[in-house]
């Protein structure tokens, strides 16, 4: 049976791996859609996604679109196996 995992079950931080797991493979969402669309600080968010990416569970990209800067935050193979790990952990509990 699957274990949870503690780094993924904090509440912001199990919404943020599902937003991005429902994006679809290699998809990419921006720092700013992604703190509104879960109503995350950017600070909040920034914290969160640093843990996350200590993990290896997110990859963040830092570009310039036209002189302005943007960060792309998508998940990593790792972060896919161990999100699924984790939802098949909470079934199991859920029976």
């Amino acid at each position: 049976m699957s274990e949870l995992n503690s780094t993924i079950h904090q509440p912001a931080r199990l919404k943020i791996m599902a937003s991005l797991m429902a994006l679809g493979n290699g998809a990419q969402m921006d720092f700013s859609s992604l703190g509104k669309m879960l109503n995350l600080t950017d600070g909040n968010l920034g914290a969160h996604l640093q843990t996350l990416e200590e993990a290896s569970y997110i990859k963040i990209e830092k570009k310039f679109v036209e002189r302005k800067p943007r960060t792309l935050v998508s998940l990593t193979r790792k972060g896919r196996y161990e999100f699924e790990e984790h939802v098949a952990a909470l079934k199991a509990i859920l029976g």
